[in-house]
C-alpha cells in the first residue's frame, strides 16, 4: 500500500494550450491513447461516421470541431498519475482557459510547425508567465511541410521573449518526415505505422552508428550533423532550474496526428515535470504533501450529463488526501459538509472516486452552493486560497425571454452559466431578470449561451446589441453609488455577486467618471 507521499509524488497536472488549429485536442488523444485510456484515437473533424474528439463533449464543440470549454482527463502512464487539463482553443474563451491554469502546475504549449508563434499563442502564454508555471513546446504537424525548426526556434525566443532548448530534433519533414534525435541519448528514433489509430512503431540507433545512415536518406543525415553542430555552439544550455522558473522552454517535435514523436514528448515530460507545486492561501504557502486536505473550485459545469441536469464543481487538490466520506469545510459558506458524489472524469465519462491526492482534479456534485475560486479544507483549518479573478467583459447584449411563461427556466440558465463563468451577467440593482445583460471576452459565447439556454433549459432569447465597451468594478464600494456623476450613456450595474461595476461606452466616459467623482476607484477585474 502506497503511502499518501508516494502518491502525490508521481503526480503530474497540466494544461495544454495553443492557437485554434494547431492540434491541441489531437496531442491531448494521443497521449490518452499511449497512456491506455483510449483504444483508438478519434479525430476531431471527419465524417459523420467517424468519432469525435474524447475531450470535446459538448454538442456545438461536436458540430464545429473546435474546444469551447476546458476537458479534464486523468489517466496512468509509466507510474505516473497523470491530469491533463484541455483548455480552449478558441480565443473567445480565453478566460475560462485563465481559470484552468490556475488549476495547473505546469503549461504544454503546442505550435503549428508551419505557421508558428500565432496570436492566441502569445495571450496564453502571457498567462503562463503571470503565474511563473514552466511551458514545455511541442511543435506539431511535422508531417506537413514545415517551416525550418531553427526559425520557429527563433521566433518562439523573439516573440514570447523565453528562451528554448530543442530536447529533440526532427528529421526531415512533410512526407519524408522520419521520426526525431534524442539529444540527450544522442540516438535516433525513426517511426513507422499505418495510421495514427494506433501506437507508432520506432526503431532506434545511436546517431554514429551504421545503422541510423541506413534508417534515413542521405541528405537527411548531413543536414541531421550539420544542425546538431550548430544546436551545441549556439542554442542554450540546458537548465533546469530555468525550466522550473518558467524562463527555459524545452522543445519537442513531432505529429500528434501520426504519432511520430509523441510518446518520447511525454516520456521527457513527465521526467523533466515536478510533482504538484505549493500553493499561496492568506495565511501563507501551502505544501502539497501536508497532511491535511485542502483544494479549490475553479470551475463549475451544469449539464454535462444532459439526462440528469445536473450539476458539476471541479477542485484541483492542492494538500494531502482526500476521502470520499470524510467531512470537510466550505469556507466561502461557513459549512462543515461532506462532498457528495466525489468522481475522476476522462471528458463527459466519470468513475466514482474513494481517494485522491493532492495534484488531483476531481469533480463534486454542486447543489448551487459553490462558485469559483472558493476554497476546501480540512475543518481544523481555516483560510483562503487565492481568489480567481473575473476579467472585464469586451462585448455585451441585452438577453430577453421570447416566451414569458418560461421566466424560471430562463433565471436558472442564465444564474447557471454565469456562475460556471462562462458569461458574466449585470442588473440594474434591486431589480429583477427579466432583462439581462450579458457581458463576455468574445463573440462566439453568444452562439454558446442561446445554443445552451435552448438545448439545456428549453429557453428561447432574443439578444439586442449594446453601446458598451468596457467594464470596470468600483473598488471603493462603501461610497454612495447614488451620488455619482457619471454622463447619461454609463450604467451603474451589479454583477451576480452584487458588486457594483459600471458600463461605459468609451473611454472618454471612464475618465469623465474618474475626474468629476474623486474618491472613485475604478478595477478592470474582480477578485472572487
Amino acid at each position: 500500500m502506497s503511502t499518501t507521499e508516494e502518491q502525490i509524488r508521481r503526480r503530474r497536472t497540466f494544461a495544454i494550450i495553443s492557437h485554434p488549429d494547431a492540434g491541441k485536442t489531437t496531442l491531448t488523444e494521443k497521449f490518452l491513447l499511449y497512456g491506455g485510456a483510449i483504444q483508438a484515437a478519434g479525430m476531431v473533424k471527419g465524417k459523420k461516421n467517424m468519432k469525435h474528439a474524447v475531450s470535446d463533449w459538448m454538442e456545438i464543440e461536436k458540430q464545429r470541431g473546435i474546444s469551447v470549454t476546458s476537458s479534464v482527463m486523468q489517466f496512468e502512464y509509466d507510474g505516473y498519475c497523470i491530469n491533463i487539463l484541455d483548455t480552449p482553443g478558441h480565443q473567445d474563451f480565453s478566460e475560462d482557459t485563465y481559470r484552468t491554469l490556475m488549476a495547473a502546475d505546469t503549461a504544454v504549449m503546442v505550435i503549428d510547425a508551419s505557421k508558428g508563434v500565432e496570436a492566441q499563442t502569445k495571450k496564453l502564454f502571457k498567462v503562463c508567465v503571470m503565474r511563473h508555471i514552466p511551458i514545455f513546446t511541442f511543435i506539431n504537424k511535422m508531417d506537413r511541410e514545415a517551416r525550418d525548426p531553427l526559425d520557429v526556434l527563433e521566433e518562439i525566443e523573439n516573440v514570447l521573449g523565453i528562451q528554448t532548448y530543442p530536447v529533440n530534433w526532427p528529421i526531415g519533414s512533410g512526407k519524408i518526415f522520419r521520426g526525431v534525435y534524442d539529444r540527450t541519448k544522442e540516438q535516433i528514433a525513426v517511426f513507422s505505422g499505418e495510421n495514427g489509430k494506433q501506437e507508432a512503431h520506432a526503431d532506434y540507433a545511436a546517431l554514429h552508428d551504421a545503422k541510423a545512415k541506413n534508417l534515413m536518406d542521405p541528405d537527411q543525415y548531413e543536414k541531421l550533423l550539420e544542425d546538431m553542430e550548430l544546436l551545441e555552439g549556439a542554442g542554450s544550455e540546458f537548465s533546469q532550474e530555468a525550466v522550473d522558473h518558467g524562463e527555459l522552454s524545452p522543445v519537442f517535435f513531432g505529429s500528434a496526428l501520426t504519432n511520430f514523436g509523441v510518446e518520447p514528448f511525454l516520456r521527457d515530460f513527465l521526467n523533466m515535470t515536478s510533482p504538484p507545486l505549493p500553493r499561496q492561501a492568506d495565511c501563507g504557502t501551502i505544501d502539497p504533501f501536508d497532511k491535511d486536505f485542502s483544494g479549490f473550485i475553479f470551475k463549475i459545469q451544469a449539464n454535462m450529463n444532459k439526462a440528469h441536469r445536473d450539476r458539476i464543481a471541479f477542485m484541483r487538490i492542492c494538500s494531502g488526501r482526500f476521502d470520499k466520506d470524510a467531512e470537510v469545510y466550505h469556507v466561502q459558506g461557513d459549512k462543515r459538509m461532506r462532498l457528495a458524489q466525489p468522481q475522476t472524469l476522462m471528458a463527459q465519462d466519470r468513475e466514482t472516486v474513494q481517494e485522491a491526492f493532492a495534484g488531483d482534479i476531481i469533480g463534486i456534485f454542486d447543489p448551487g452552493i459553490f462558485s469559483i475560486g472558493d476554497t476546501i479544507c480540512a475543518p481544523n483549518k481555516k483560510f483562503h486560497f487565492e481568489g480567481i479573478p473575473s476579467f472585464e467583459p469586451e462585448h455585451f447584449r441585452l438577453v430577453r425571454q421570447i416566451d414569458t411563461m418560461k421566466r424560471k427556466q430562463f433565471v436558472k440558465g442564465m444564474t447557471q452559466i454565469a456562475q460556471e463563468g462562462a458569461i458574466q451577467i449585470f442588473s440594474e440593482p434591486d431589480s429583477g431578470m427579466e432583462e439581462v445583460i450579458v457581458g463576455v471576452v468574445g463573440v462566439l459565447q453568444f452562439d454558446v449561451l442561446e445554443h445552451r439556454l435552448k438545448n439545456e433549459y428549453n429557453v428561447d432569447v432574443k439578444m439586442e446589441p449594446l453601446t458598451f465597451q468596457f467594464a470596470r468594478w468600483v473598488g471603493n464600494k462603501e461610497m454612495d453609488l447614488k451620488t455619482l456623476d457619471l454622463t447619461s450613456d454609463t450604467k451603474l450595474a451589479q454583477d451576480l455577486r452584487g458588486n457594483p461595476i459600471l458600463l461605459f461606452s468609451s473611454e472618454w466616459n471612464i475618465r469623465w467618471a474618474e475626474e468629476h467623482n474623486k474618491d472613485l476607484i475604478l478595477e478592470n477585474f474582480n477578485r472572487n
